[in-house]
């Protein structure tokens, strides 16, 4: 069955969204982060993704066999030598201690000529902790609390709004 199989098509061919991931991803790699389309930035992540796990595994392989196996894995999805080079050589080692996660989209305006959703795609820093969630308490649910801080009680409603001073006439 083919259920679940229309993901990030991008209204194009397969060798046409081949070549487009491949030329957008060595541009990510290449640059650290590039602006483009959403839904391309979204085709992107999972991409961009399995070709740094590719070059971690290659990075933590022992057997030179093995080695070359990851890089000519990538080397069939990525297309430009030098690319591959870079994220073999330079960005694998930066990743090694992050398991998963290594790019960031950013939404930004549409594109002014034809409204199209844009978006900032990133490689994310080795150091970077990403965002920590707020930790509650066992008491404090989601919609507690929320009567007193959103809504004035009914003292306070009726009394009288302060009036704004007149402006001073000038001499």
């Amino acid at each position: 069955m083919r259920h679940q199989k229309h993901r990030h098509l991008l209204g194009v061919k397969k060798e046409h969204r081949e070549a487009i991931m491949a030329a957008t991803a060595t541009a990510l790699f290449s640059h650290g982060r590039i602006q483009t389309t959403l839904a391309r930035a979204k085709a992107l992540r999972p991409f961009a993704e399995r070709l740094i796990t590719l070059a971690k595994k290659a990075s933590q392989a022992t057997d030179g066999a093995e080695k070359l196996h990851y890089r000519r894995q990538a080397a069939a999805r990525l297309r430009n030598p030098a690319a591959l080079q870079a994220l073999f050589d330079e960005r694998a080692t930066e990743f090694l201690n992050r398991s998963g996660g290594y790019t960031r989209i950013y939404k930004l305006h549409p594109r002014q000529t034809d409204a199209a959703a844009m978006a900032l795609i990133e490689l994310i820093p080795a150091s970077d902790e990403g965002y920590k969630k707020s930790k509650r308490g066992k008491g404090a649910a989601k919609g507690k609390g929320r009567k007193a801080a959103g809504k004035p009680a009914k003292a306070e409603a009726a009394a009288p709004a302060e009036t704004p001073a007149a402006p001073e006439a000038k001499a």
